[in-house]
């Protein structure tokens, strides 16, 4: 692997790694993305081309271990980057279709180019005679207009005369079939398949998927240089045509394959194989749609760039590059959320989590409109989260773990452990919590923004109904006089029983209970600042009494958090458990960051002790200021000062197995703010997750987001200290001696292009002089002064 500037490569081919630079090297423009796959290659046991369209999921049923389930996956569409091509010499017979697993391959060479988004891949080959082929694809998924992708392929000739003979294939006979522990699911996803060619050659092919029935047409123009005939054959679903190009010595030739993507689900409404085609047949050439492509990525490097000297830099520009590719401005005006593994691949099969309470703070300081679009497709699903709700028993708005197109619960009823083969119930859709991180989010978007059209329309509703579950789903317990919540699951994960119980999920989560206090606590603070019509009509609508907002405060104030040995506790019953000998373990299998695997292969089970997947009672730390973290505390009625949150950081730091990415980025964000000795080590790990592919495998099938949109996070706002709410910014950087300087450009309550640089023992903020803000920008400095920055200065500040 080779990284230097804005560039990201690998300087040679080797199988076992293919699916992780396949994944790293996608190309996406926020509507659609496809995977940085060899051209030559369909899928197969070392590569997986993979195009995928936001929010386009389908539902299918499976049988499973006895049983049938129903699995809603983000969908693998045909793919229009296979090409294959061989070497027809004058002087023998026709070669091989070469690919990169030939043994002729003599050079492989791939570059991902950051700055303007495209990825490039050299090849050359050498037959036993002598006779050489270079090979340069360069690809683009256009980020100017998100309807195209094109592909450039040009071939030369060294040492010998012919022609190479091209096939410029599109291929809908794919599936899903790019994560094996999901091969038993149904993953034949399309149907309905056509293809064929317009009049002017462009090759077309249409398709729909099941449940919800998505139309998809594509169309793919094929033009070679020097102009060759094409002989063109069709099956239902595929479309190829095939080119002689005459060669000689040094001298190249090009074949350009030009992609048009529309779907039944398109705005304003068209049928889309004519939309496609006719977008197709008037699309530039690629000189033109490479410059109109890389002026788009300019003006997002503009908006959303952090920057940062050496490799850390490096790592995170790539990490700002996947976030962007993802979430782009095209994304406003798609009804789509937060997929976990991004548009890279098909674990998590496409579905979104929590992981926008890792993703939104970056979108909210620089592209706050796409927050605003990723929190309205969780308000379009209010109706089915209030649904869950009653289903349950409860009042409200109970936001599934889970989620895709319908706002459902998404989660699997049974997952396999790959070490022993078995199918395990799946218990994580006991996850409650997702729903204060939907509530959260929709605050801390108001706050940063200063948006309080949406919070007080959309956002409210969103909010107040979360608020309302929480009060309903909270017991009272006379014994200890604190409400309490029962048969959760927490951030963690590995705990989703008490060991031996016949019933699933486990008691007062601390995270769960006092993120739920912080909901009732911010529903009752909205209300409050509500115009008093809004306030009235908002009442109405939810029925929302004055008895029921005293059960609001009241719970919000007796929630349980179960403490032991003077820490918090992950949960109820959790200092009871058993200590696991790590080192045993460690050393028996050295990577135990699946360790509920680990145990369940072992016949035992990860419930009965003191071992966490990932950070649980520490988002705490995560979500909210230590000064934030102690007002909760304190309305809570529970003493946390800083030597009790000391020692349950370091509690539960040494129990924890990081068998998510995010965890490592939590734990890096605690330590770096609690200026300790392991905070590099933390934050490195988080740096390093999908680029090393430190879980063995999973980066192949697709990013990490949260974790890649995290790290980002870490910087801008973890070491800087810096805090966007309605009184300006507040900054307390926190040293980190192995990123001494760095500078960013954020957009505040109006202020576009803010530009905030941070150097040893100094920091320094410019407001430009152009129009987007008005008034000075207040900045609250550590020792308590508050600064104001005019447009077009910049100050400095001694720290």
């Amino acid at each position: 692997m080779t990284a230097t500037g804005w560039t990201w490569g690998y300087d040679h081919y080797a199988p076992d790694r293919e699916r992780l630079v396949e994944a790293l090297c996608t190309l996406g423009n926020g509507r659609c993305a496809t995977r940085g796959s060899a051209p030559e290659c369909p899928a197969g046991p070392v590569h997986y081309p993979g195009t995928y369209l936001a929010g386009c999921y389908d539902r299918r049923t499976s049988a499973v271990a006895g049983r049938t389930v129903g699995n809603e996956d983000m969908v693998n569409l045909p793919d229009w980057t296979l090409l294959r091509y061989r070497c027809l010499p004058d002087d023998g017979p026709p070669g091989d279709w070469l690919t990169p697993d030939s043994p002729d391959l003599r050079h492989h060479d791939v570059r991902l180019d950051l700055r303007t988004g495209s990825l490039t891949r050299h090849l050359f080959f050498r037959d036993a005679e002598g006779r050489g082929l270079r090979v340069v694809h360069t690809r683009v998924v256009h980020m100017e207009d998100p309807h195209l992708a094109a592909q450039r392929s040009m071939f030369r000739a060294y040492g010998w005369s012919g022609a190479v003979e091209v096939e410029s294939v599109l291929d809908g006979a794919v599936t899903n079939a790019g994560v094996e522990r999901y091969r038993n699911l149904e993953g034949r996803h399309l149907t309905g398949h056509r293809s064929g060619f317009g009049p002017d050659g462009t090759a077309w092919l249409t398709c729909r998927t099941h449940e919800p029935v998505t139309r998809l047409a594509l169309a793919l123009r094929t033009v070679t240089a020097p102009r060759t005939p094409a002989v063109r054959t069709a099956t239902p679903a595929t479309a190829v045509q095939t080119y002689r190009l005459p060669v000689v010595p040094r001298h190249s030739v090009t074949v350009v394959k030009t992609l048009a993507l529309h779907t039944s689900a398109d705005r304003p409404h068209a049928r889309p194989r004519a939309a496609a085609c006719e977008a197709a047949a008037r699309a530039p050439d690629f000189a033109r749609l490479l410059t109109t492509h890389e002026a788009a990525w300019q003006r997002l490097w503009e908006q959303g760039e952090l920057r940062v000297p050496g490799e850390p830099g490096r790592v995170l520009r790539l990490h700002v590059f996947h976030v962007l590719q993802t979430l782009s401005p095209h994304t406003e005006d798609l009804d789509v959320g937060v997929p976990a593994r991004g548009l890279h691949g098909e674990a998590y099969r496409g579905h979104v989590f929590w992981d926008e309470l890792f993703v939104l703070p970056y979108l909210n300081l620089h592209f706050p409109e796409v927050a605003r679009a990723l929190l309205m497709y969780r308000h379009r699903r209010l109706p089915a989260a209030r649904a869950a709700a009653r289903d349950s028993g409860g009042r409200g708005a109970m936001y599934p773990w889970q989620s895709a197109s319908s706002g459902r619960e998404e989660t699997q009823e049974l997952h396999l452990n790959p070490r022993s083969g078995r199918w395990l119930p799946d218990r994580s859709r006991l996850q409650r919590h997702v729903g204060s991180a939907v509530a959260y989010n929709v605050w801390r978007y108001a706050q940063t923004t200063g948006d309080r059209g949406f919070l007080h329309a959309a956002g409210a509703e969103i909010l107040l109904e979360v608020a309302r579950y929480w009060a309903g789903a909270a017991v009272f317990d006379p014994e200890l006089s604190r409400y309490r919540v029962r048969g959760v699951v927490g951030p963690d994960e590995y705990h989703d029983a008490y060991p031996g119980a016949a019933r699933p999920g486990i008691d007062d989560n601390a995270y769960t209970n006092a993120t739920a206090a912080w909901v009732l606590a911010r529903g009752l603070d909205l209300l409050g600042e509500l115009p008093a019509a809004r306030r009235a009509e908002l009442r109405e609508n939810l029925s929302l009494g004055d008895e029921e907002l005293l059960r609001w405060d009241d719970v919000s104030r007796r929630l349980h958090i179960p403490f032991h040995q003077g820490v918090i506790s992950q949960f109820e019953g959790y200092g009871d458990l058993a200590e696991l000998d790590w080192e045993t373990y460690r050393t028996r299998y050295g990577d135990i960051r699946r360790l509920d695997r680990i145990l369940e292969a072992e016949g035992d089970t990860v419930n009965r002790y003191q071992a966490s997947k990932q950070a649980d009672t520490l988002m705490l730390g995560y979500l909210f200021r230590p000064h934030e973290l102690r007002a909760l505390f304190d309305r809570l009625g529970v003493d946390l000062d800083e030597d009790a949150w000391a020692a349950t950081v370091a509690y539960h730091l040494r129990r924890t197995s990081h068998g998510s990415t995010l965890s490592s980025l939590v734990h890096g964000w605690l330590t770096t703010r609690a200026k300790g000795a392991d905070a590099w080590r933390y934050c490195e790990e988080a740096l390093l997750g999908d680029v090393a592919d430190l879980q063995g495998g999973t980066t192949g099938e697709g990013i990490h987001l949260g974790a890649m949109a995290g790290t980002v996070d870490l910087v801008e706002r973890g070491i800087t200290g810096l805090e966007a709410g309605p009184d300006g910014l507040r900054v307390r950087p926190v040293p980190l001696a192995q990123i001494p300087r760095f500078s960013f450009t954020i957009c505040f309550h109006g202020h576009r292009g803010v530009r905030v640089r941070v150097l040893p023992g100094r920091l320094a903020v410019r407001v430009p002089a152009s129009p987007g803000g008005s008034g000075v920008l207040p900045v609250a400095l550590p020792d308590g002064r508050t600064v104001g920055v005019a447009p077009g200065e910049e100050r400095w500040f001694r720290l």
